[in-house]
Order: structure tokens, then C-alpha cells, then sequence
């Protein structure tokens, strides 16, 4: 299958009819599986990312597809994603399921964007090179002998690698820039607040943002436009109200 380096490249050849969803779905496992020394996966969706792909292609058939239609996305293991485990690179969560999704997940998934699986990262957040997990260091695939940064590691790895089309992260101190340099892929750290940390495992809850994976800037936009809250306009206030 063509290599698809960006969701431009998606968007155009599902309009074509070159592909579709479910296939897309398998390009990606299948570089997931070939790029298993990575170790930039500690679980990947199988099953339920090819049935959202089906469900997807039938909504793209029917013309009710949403934004995302056609999107990989990977998860760092600090998000929560209802009836899959969140364990925060750590065995202290071992067996822990999530009984709801985080916010920024759900609007993601809203939009036809399709879950591949999470992300390793340095244990709950806390590292700078990814080489602080339960499940083991991450590689890079430039250069393997070089950390890819933390600790949102897996995350970078995953779409410098082509395992997903974007990846989210978290970002308390650094934790989505660094590794997006170290790694030469495009990572943002929203404004504090932008995105809702409803459903993110907390590091230091005054800082951590959620953050964007991607190859293009354009992709990385698209994302945070789904993700970002929207806040309502202010009112102005009569001087009247204020006269008694």
C-alpha cells in the first residue's frame, strides 16, 4: 500500500476511492508489527480499530462522515479510554480499565477518528527520555541508540515512525516538545486550559496540557480544532444593571 505521510494524503485517496478506511487501518498494524523494536506500543487496538474503520467507511459511503474520517490515532498511556487499560507506564495500575473516556479522546472519536492503540511513556508522566517504563524503553527509528525524549516517547516514535497518522501526548514541562524535536516531527503544547484534562492521568495538574503528534502542521491543527473547548462569548454588561 502507498505510504501516507499526512491526512491530506488520506483524505485525498479515500475521495478517490484508491482505499478506504479498514485498509488504512491495516497499513498501520502492519508497520506496527515490522516496528515492534520500537516498543513505541505497549497495546494496540486490533479489534476495535478495524470495526470503527468499518463503521467509518459506511459513514463515508452514506456522506455523514465526520472531520477526522480516515484518522490513526494513537493514545499516550495516560489518557483514559472507556473498557481498554490505562496504566500510566507503571505496574502499579496493572489491571486498571477505564470506566469513561477523557474528553479530548471522545471528541476525537466524535469526529471519526479511529483509536490504534496506546502509547509507552516514562512512568506517569515523569521522565525526559523515555527510558523510565514498566513496558521498557523506546527507540528511535533514525537512530536507535539515541533517546527519542520524554516522556511523551512513544507517542513521537509512533508518528515518526508511520504507525499512526497523529498521536496525542501530555506536556507538563516538556513532555510533548522535547521528544517532537528529538524525534524531527511537529508536537504543540496547547494554552493551559484549551484542551480539557478530563479523563488525563495527572502529573502536576496546574500545568499539564494535552498535546499533538503529527507530521504537518496542518494535521496538528485539525486536531486541536476538535479537541479545544469552546468558550462561549462574553456578555456585555449594561451600565444600567450597576445603577440603583
Amino acid at each position: 500500500m502507498e505510504k501516507y505521510r499526512s491526512f491530506d494524503e488520506i483524505q485525498f485517496a479515500l475521495k478517490k476511492g484508491a482505499t478506504d478506511c479498514r485498509s488504512i487501518v491495516n497499513y498501520y498494524l502492519q508497520n506496527i508489527q515490522t516496528k515492534a523494536h520500537l516498543n513505541a506500543f505497549v497495546e494496540v487496538y486490533t479489534h476495535s480499530a478495524l470495526e470503527k474503520a468499518v463503521q467509518v467507511d459506511l459513514k463515508i459511503a452514506n456522506g455523514t462522515a465526520g472531520k477526522l474520517a480516515g484518522m490513526v490515532i494513537g493514545i499516550k498511556d495516560i489518557l483514559n479510554y472507556e473498557g481498554h487499560a490505562c496504566t500510566a507506564g507503571s505496574k502499579i495500575l496493572n489491571g486498571y480499565i477505564s470506566q469513561y473516556t477523557a474528553t479530548a479522546v471522545q471528541r476525537l472519536l466524535d469526529e471519526d477518528a479511529i483509536l490504534i492503540g496506546r502509547l509507552n511513556c516514562d512512568e506517569f508522566g515523569m521522565g525526559s527520555s523515555n527510558e523510565h517504563s514498566s513496558y521498557g524503553k523506546v527507540f528511535q527509528e533514525l537512530d536507535p541508540t539515541r533517546v527519542p525524549g520524554g516522556s511523551s516517547g512513544g507517542s513521537a516514535v509512533a508518528v515518526q515512525a508511520n504507525l499512526c497518522t497523529v498521536s496525542l501526548g501530555s506536556d507538563t514541562g516538556g513532555s510533548v516538545r522535547q521528544p517532537a524535536a528529538f524525534t524531527g516531527v511537529v508536537g504543540m503544547k496547547p494554552t493551559y486550559s484549551r484542551v480539557s484534562r478530563w479523563g488525563l492521568i495527572a502529573y502536576a495538574s496546574s500545568f499539564d496540557t494535552i498535546g499533538v503528534f503529527s507530521t504537518t502542521i496542518q494535521d496538528n491543527a485539525r486536531v486541536l480544532e476538535v479537541m479545544a473547548m469552546m468558550f462561549l462569548p462574553i456578555t456585555p454588561v449594561l451600565e444600567s444593571q450597576y445603577i440603583r
